[in-house]
């Protein structure tokens, strides 16, 4: 160690005690960054380049609060939380170098602190405990995903090659089994699949992003970041104004309906497509999908601004809107449902990457039948 460089194992703001290496969150979101928690009850994050302290600071505070960005955004500094930092903070050795360089690399991370002030800390609580009722009151007919973990490739395995003949085959095939294999032998088989999104046959596109979604569940159970980059290329691309997003939104749908548990955070930036009439009946669909394990995760969000898609003069965007909010129970819009039980225009839904025709009539009865515990005719 050079002569007169103090190297300390960082500690709390708050209160002193030394904290451990800051790890991957549970659950993925759209800006991610290592977090921990200290046995004060103050939470941080690691921003190992110094540059996104802003983004660190908000990820700190949501995650202090439960994941519930409503409440985040209610908080005022001093008044309901505190804050700290330890700068020259180095992730790879875990230690705070004073003279911000180790044998010539620069050493620039932040580890940012938020400690919530006691009321406001029981409150969150209060929160979260209140929408885990919910969800066991609406309930969750899918078993936990994260219940299974996909097994590791044995030692003797011979790691097989991604190419784009042979990840298209294995798509068209729907053989889930050789692409989690090969997903797990080379880390560039998602972004070839994601590349057979673009293809103007719509067969053709909504298999992928079913394939997608199923493949992306038993590879998180492994290797989350995989799919985590995954959503962030996906997201990207839909925000691309220059390109279309063809299967994007429909991919992003699949992947958190798969796996929730670790990517329901991603949720809440579907409406944001909402927009633009290419990817309306898209987003609603991905939301229906999410909706059929966490409906919570989508009264999450604004969904009450769907509602006057029920009126859309497309069979389409009511057949899918009517889907959706039956699958979350939406007893708001139960009149405006049954209004639609005289609609026999027809739709196509995709269902597990196959066209299935249906009405709107269909669709409302079955929401209203779900929404009145089985009985639409209430």
């Amino acid at each position: 160690m050079n002569k007169g460089r103090i190297v300390k194992r960082p500690w709390c703001p708050f209160c002193g005690q030394k904290v451990e290496k800051a790890t991957d969150a549970p659950k993925r979101r759209m800006r991610e960054f290592p977090i921990g928690r200290c046995q004060c009850g103050a939470v941080y994050t690691c921003d190992p380049t110094g540059h996104n302290v802003g983004s660190a600071m908000v990820e700190t505070l949501v995650y202090a609060c439960d994941d519930n960005w409503d409440l985040a955004w209610e908080l005022m500094p001093e008044d309901d939380y505190l804050t700290g930092r330890i700068e020259n903070y180095d992730e790879t050795t875990h230690q705070v170098v004073d003279l911000k360089n180790i044998d010539g690399r620069p050493v620039r991370g932040v580890l940012y602190f938020v400690r919530l002030h006691t009321e406001i800390s029981d409150l969150s609580r209060r929160v979260s405990e209140k929408k885990q009722q919910l969800i066991e009151q609406m309930g969750t007919p899918a078993p936990a995903p994260e219940a299974f973990v996909e097994p590791a490739p044995d030692k003797n395995h011979i790691r097989g090659k991604a190419d784009k003949k042979k990840v298209k085959d294995l798509v068209l095939k729907g053989d889930i089994d050789g692409l989690v294999s090969l997903c797990f032998d080379d880390k560039k088989t998602l972004r070839l699949m994601q590349r057979l999104l673009y293809t103007p046959q719509d067969d053709d596109r909504w298999l992928t992003a079913w394939v997608i979604g199923r493949v992306s569940a038993r590879v998180a159970s492994r290797e989350p970041g995989q799919v985590s980059e995954l959503l962030h290329r996906l997201f990207e691309a839909c925000s691309d104004s220059a390109a279309t997003p063809w299967g994007m939104v429909e991919t992003i749908g699949s992947v958190i309906a798969a796996r929730p548990d670790i990517f329901g955070a991603f949720t809440r930036h579907l409406l944001g497509y909402m927009g633009e009439r290419s990817t309306q009946e898209q987003v609603v669909w991905a939301l229906a999908e999410i909706a059929v394990t966490r409906p919570d995760l989508i009264r999450d969000t604004q969904f009450y601004t769907l509602f006057h898609f029920l009126n859309h003069p497309e069979a389409a965007l009511r057949g899918q809107v009517a889907r959706l909010l039956g699958r979350i129970k939406a007893t708001e819009v139960a009149v405006q449902l049954m209004a639609l039980k005289g609609d026999s225009e027809e739709l196509i839904i995709w269902e597990s990457g196959e066209a299935v025709k249906t009405t709107v009539a269909a669709e409302a009865s079955r929401a209203l039948a779900a929404i009145h515990g089985g009985k639409s005719n209430e």
